[in-house]
C-alpha cells in the first residue's frame, strides 16, 4: 500500500496532529516502508497455529495472584529509591 498525500492528511485529522509541510514527504516514504513491512506478515502461514501460540515451551509463565496490602508496596517500591524517609522519597531542593 503506497501512503499519499490524501492519506496523510486523513491521518492527521484523526490523529490531531499537524505534520509540517517539509516533513511530508519523510513521513509518507516512512509510512508506506512500515506497511511494506507489515504486509510481509501476511504471507505467514498461521493456519495451523493456536490462538494461544507461545514460543516459549510450557506456555507463558503465570506468577501466583495474591493480593498484598499496601505497606508492603510502598515499603517494595521505597526500597529502590536512592534515599527515602518515612514512606517518603528525600530529593534535592530545587527551590530556595
Amino acid at each position: 500500500m503506497q501512503i499519499d498525500s490524501t492519506i496523510l492528511n486523513k491521518l492527521e485529522k484523526l490523529s490531531h496532529l499537524h505534520v509540517d509541510g517539509s516533513k511530508k514527504e519523510e513521513i509518507m516514504g516512512q509510512l508506506t516502508e512500515i506497511l511494506a513491512y507489515v504486509e510481509n506478515l501476511n504471507e505467514l502461514d498461521t493456519s495451523t497455529l493456536d490462538a494461544s501460540f507461545s514460543t516459549l515451551e510450557g506456555g507463558t509463565p503465570m506468577r501466583e495472584d495474591t493480593p498484598r496490602t499496601a505497606d508492603e508496596i510502598a515499603k517494595d517500591i521505597l526500597s529502590h529509591a536512592p534515599q527515602s524517609q518515612d514512606d517518603f522519597f528525600i530529593v534535592p531542593a530545587i527551590i530556595e
